[in-house]
């Protein structure tokens, strides 16, 4: 995981790859911070939850402004910018990575944001029930002196998915949250991430998933509100900006490491994309010699 390490975390359960936050292990000190509020590519989900105060995080160069009951959770590979702690902030901040998931009894449909909204609102009464379950991880986490066992951490953890995995859904045709088309739909997103500098064709993608072609665009639609061939063109350019702003890698080299054969066509469509050419997001150089 890429959360840097200090002494808060030492009572953790690394083989678990499980971190949290909280008021109670709180933000290093602002001049000690550089380095944890730099960009970076998510290796675990991510969740935070606010329970007062306000903040605003980054992901995927969008800005999301979280209040008192608000839920912000991230997917491994997003592009991720943490703010610097706000005064009076009280939030719950909890990581944990893909073998840790593997771990828990089920899946939780959420996780994959299929509905591509990432904070999740919780009412009165969902929000004092995960609070108690994220106390509980905390102190199980950070707090307990005794070593605890990793089945009783596992249960907890399955118990706050399964809490934010119904307020994700909620109001949202709850009685298809597990339906043949939505499972699909959770697997061609973890087809586009696994597979995306492959650039697999759309019929190779809907024979992977047992589909046909008319099958995975109704699906995609339905979900995404977009083709499958739109939704896979705009996963790479968002990767493709992000690599831009945050790498050193010239247009060419990114155009070949996104599975380009021609970079001249990689520039035709990214500006077709965004409506920018790719060296409008290079990052800007200082030549002011300051």
């Amino acid at each position: 995981m890429q959360e840097q390490k200090g002494k808060y975390e030492d009572s953790q359960r690394d083989e678990l790859g499980i971190k949290i936050r909280s008021n109670d292990n709180p933000y290093l000190p602002v001049d000690s911070q550089k380095k944890l509020l730099q960009p970076r590519r998510l290796s675990s989900y991510f969740i935070v939850l606010i329970e007062s105060g306000s903040i605003t995080y980054n992901i995927d160069s969008q800005n999301f402004t979280l209040t008192d009951g608000h839920l912000l959770f991230a997917m491994p590979n997003q592009f991720f910018t943490p703010p610097a702690k706000t005064d009076d902030l009280k939030y719950f901040k909890l990581l944990f990575d893909e073998n840790t998931l593997a771990l828990l009894p089920q899946q939780y449909p959420f996780l994959v944001n299929p509905l591509n909204a990432q904070i999740i609102v919780l009412d009165h009464a969902a929000k004092e029930r995960v609070i108690k379950v994220f106390g509980i991880l905390n102190q199980l986490l950070y707090s307990d002196k005794y070593e605890t066992d990793t089945e009783i951490i596992l249960a907890y953890l399955n118990t706050l998915l399964s809490e934010l995995n119904s307020a994700y859904f909620k109001n949202k045709e709850p009685a298809n949250i597990l339906n043949a088309n939505l499972s699909k739909f959770i697997e061609f997103k973890l087809v586009v991430e696994t597979h995306l500098t492959e650039q697999p064709s759309m019929n190779a993608i809907a024979e992977k998933l047992a589909l046909t072609t008319n099958s995975l665009y109704r699906i995609v639609k339905e979900y995404a509100g977009t083709s499958p061939k739109d939704y896979f063109i705009n996963r790479l350019i968002a990767e493709a900006q992000r690599k831009l702003r945050y790498s050193n890698t010239s247009i060419k080299e990114l155009a070949y490491e996104l599975g380009f054969n021609d970079p001249d066509y990689f520039s035709r469509l990214f500006k077709k994309s965004t409506g920018k050419s790719a060296s409008e997001f290079l990052p800007k150089q200082d030549l002011s010699g300051k």
